[in-house]
């Protein structure tokens, strides 16, 4: 051993060549400040040793470098310019380092080596995978670009279109793709790792391998002539900006750095890559997806925590067998756990197994799935029409029709079936879990689990805790939530829980803008371009349907007949008054004709204006500003009321519920990532502007008194 620190150690082999094994005291190799330090002085170790004829990066961990600490970002990135720059420097003096050691060098990849942990490997001559290898520059999902040289050496190895698709998109690459562009020189298999990329050391030690040539092609200039830089960039620029659009600045900064830097060496390359990451490091994009980043770590930290006191669910059962609960058991079985899909009639069950089959049928024709795999999971999903099939189940999922006497006469059935330590949950997106919980005998083993539509795509489930859920049973049915993949947020109960009750209130704001005369669709256009929805309110309201959401209005009003209470029509009541329900019958705000797939794809009906001018008048122009004010002040004094109330535990997981739920854009970060950007005292003034609009406008106490401490949601 020649190093050694809490991170790396570095030891000298017998044929003379230098292992640097990285093997952090933590759970995973990640380039924090600390780890930084130490591969510069291990570094210098290795560059006085004299005997030393090649050096290996390796890890002693189920993955090679997960990343940088983003855990340091925000509080980097707050520092001056001048601070942010000789972190760069420093860091990609060490990089450099390695590059320009004066013999060959290699990386034996395992697992996972994103980001720094990329870059790392870039500045070595060769690069050796196992099968379980995963690579990438994620930093763009970030709001950022990678920092330590990823820009300049990336392109230079893999040529400038593969690189720039692997930096704007983030994506991770499996080995045998990272082989085919040049990114890895062999993929073998983990026990074999360490001897191949060693065979290969000594290769280019001998002179087989030409280790010079492979180190001066990262250090040069880009060898792309006038016309296949002008032809490359420019289809970049255009793919880029169609699927980042203006909202997020990192995929386009970053074909702008690796253009600019084309005909640069190495160390001019890298000045352009600073002043880059310099200037995105200071946007609110960044700040809000690198929020996003912390507060998915602290959900998921708290799922840990509750799967360690859960029961196990080793079977599980779905009761209604419709859209919903087709999804439900699709998601269970193929993550792994075995579901019964119950229901009253054969037709339903059908229904349930076809939309299963569905979505396997898609994974299988886009490669992601094998008919096999396909088999497997509807063999493990069981269809049943009693309630014997699922005497054995751990927990019960309870996805029957929206009405709280149909749902409490299910569980108390379902109840007297059940071994008395399973679990019963229920699917419902507005009914009170207190209500329903007075149909069991055992209350504390049942709780809400809301998952959103369509299940498979959703990220997240709503846990709602009613008054008499035990811990236990909210640990089971997170554990069991994270198991089929999704993001458990655990809720209070009330009406709408959290996702509905701070989603009608932006419904309230767009039905009062409409009633004083916008047009439906100009607020769809303003809210999705320049807000940054997926789906404005019309075009959402449509998407869920118009029953749906009337039933939930009324919901909301009885909860919060203060707020939410509606005092004559409002433009959702006429259209579900008309029966035009959206895209389940093909009208709505808008009309719906099946494109060449079979989607439903929207155009504006000259009926719904004709509608909407009958009951409200003409048309009047609204500016964006008001547009989004009028719309998104409710949502957000909806939300800080859930905060306040305890509805929701923290503002993480509040702003976690509004992106995985909603679909909140990400490059806001959640409202309060939104208020915080905006300044808690800028917020309240705006709002202020809005109150004569009614209680919904109204900012709390207890956020005016923020406001005036100059405070903060987000500890900084």
């Amino acid at each position: 051993m020649i190093y050694k620190s809490d991170t790396i150690q570095v030891e000298l082999l017998d044929s003379k060549i230098a292992t640097l094994r990285f093997n952090s005291d933590g759970s995973v190799n990640k380039f924090d400040r600390k780890t930084l330090a130490s591969v510069s002085e291990a570094l210098d170790v290795i560059s006085a040793t004299a005997e030393i004829r090649g050096l290996l990066l390796t890890s002693t961990k189920d993955n090679f470098i997960v990343g940088a600490d983003i855990t340091e970002f925000l509080e980097l990135f707050a520092q001056e310019d001048k601070v942010l720059l000789s972190w760069l420097q420093l860091a990609n003096s060490i990089f450099n380092k390695l590059e320009d050691l004066p013999y060959p060098t290699a990386a034996a990849v395992n697992g996972y080596a994103l980001g720094g942990g990329c870059e790392v490997i870039l500045a070595t001559d060769f690069r050796i995978g196992d099968n379980s290898a995963k690579v990438g520059l994620p930093e763009t999902k970030l709001g950022i670009i990678p920092g330590f040289g990823g820009t300049v050496r990336l392109p230079r190895l893999i040529g400038a279109d593969n690189a720039l698709e692997w930096i704007t998109t983030g994506k991770e690459h499996r080995p045998d793709d990272a082989l085919k562009v040049g990114f890895l020189d062999a993929v073998t298999t983990p026990e074999n790792l360490q001897n191949v990329a060693l065979q290969m050391l000594e290769d280019a030690i001998s002179g087989k391998l030409d280790w010079q040539a492979r180190r001066s092609q990262k250090q040069q200039a880009l060898q792309l002539d006038k016309m296949e830089a002008l032809m490359s960039f420019t289809t970049a620029k255009g793919m880029v900006f169609a699927v980042a659009g203006k909202h997020y600045p990192a995929p386009m900064a970053a074909v702008g750095v690796v253009e600019q830097a084309a005909s640069m060496d190495r160390e001019q390359a890298l000045q352009v890559e600073h002043q880059a990451f310099i200037k995105l490091a200071k946007t609110d994009v960044a700040q809000a997806l690198i929020g996003i980043f912390l507060n998915d770590q602290l959900v998921k930290s708290k799922a840990k925590k509750a799967i360690k006191t859960a029961h196990e669910v080793q079977h599980a059962a779905v009761l209604g067998a419709g859209i919903m609960g087709g999804g439900i058991a699709y998601q269970s079985a193929s993550k792994g756990t075995p579901i019964v899909m119950k229901d009253i009639n054969d037709n339903a069950l059908a229904l349930g197994l076809s939309e299963a089959a569905k979505l396997l049928t898609a994974q299988v024709e886009r490669g992601r799935s094998s008919p096999q795999k396909m088999a497997q999971v509807l063999n493990a999903i069981t269809p049943a029409l009693d309630y014997s099939a699922i005497k054995q189940a751990d927990i019960v999922v309870e996805a029957v029709v929206e009405n709280p006497k149909v749902k409490g006469a299910v569980l108390a059935e379902v109840e007297q079936v059940l071994a008395d330590d399973a679990v019963i949950a229920s699917n419902t997106s507005t009914i009170s879990i207190d209500l329903l919980a007075q149909n069991l005998k055992q209350p504390q083993r049942f709780c809400g689990m809301h998952f959103f539509n369509p299940v498979h795509k959703m990220p997240l489930v709503e846990v709602i805790r009613g008054k008499d859920t035990s811990d236990s049973t909210i640990a089971t049915v997170v554990a069991y939530a994270s198991k089929m993949g999704k993001t458990p947020i655990v809720v209070n109960d009330c009406p709408g829980f959290f996702v509905n009750r701070v989603l009608f209130p932006y419904f309230a704001g767009f039905n009062a803008l409409i009633a004083d005369g916008a047009d439906f669709a100009v607020v769809d256009k303003v809210m999705e371009k320049q807000f940054g929805w997926p789906m404005g309110p019309a075009y959402l309201l449509d998407v869920v349907g118009m029953d749906t959401g009337h039933h939930a209005q009324e919901v909301m009003a009885q909860g919060f007949p203060e707020r939410m209470a509606t005092s004559g029509q409002d433009a959702l009541q006429l259209m579900f008054a008309q029966n035009r329900l959206g895209q389940k019958n093909g009208k709505g705000f808008y009309r719906y004709n099946p494109d060449k797939k079979g989607k439903p794809k929207k155009e504006t009906d000259a009926i719904t204006y004709e509608l909407l001018a009958a009951a409200f008048g003409s048309l009047k122009e609204f500016s964006a500003d008001e547009i989004i004010a009028r719309t998104m002040i409710p949502m957000i004094n909806e939300t800080v009321r859930c905060l306040e109330e305890g509805i929701v535990a923290s503002p993480a997981e509040a702003d976690m519920g509004l992106v995985y739920g909603l679909g909140f854009p990400p490059f806001r970060g959640g409202v309060f990532r939104y208020v915080e950007t905006m300044g808690i005292a800028n917020y309240v003034a705006w709002a202020d502007k809005y109150a004569d609009l009614g209680p919904l406008y109204q900012v709390t106490d207890a956020m005016r008194q923020l406001a005036a401490e100059n405070g903060h949601y987000y500890q900084h």
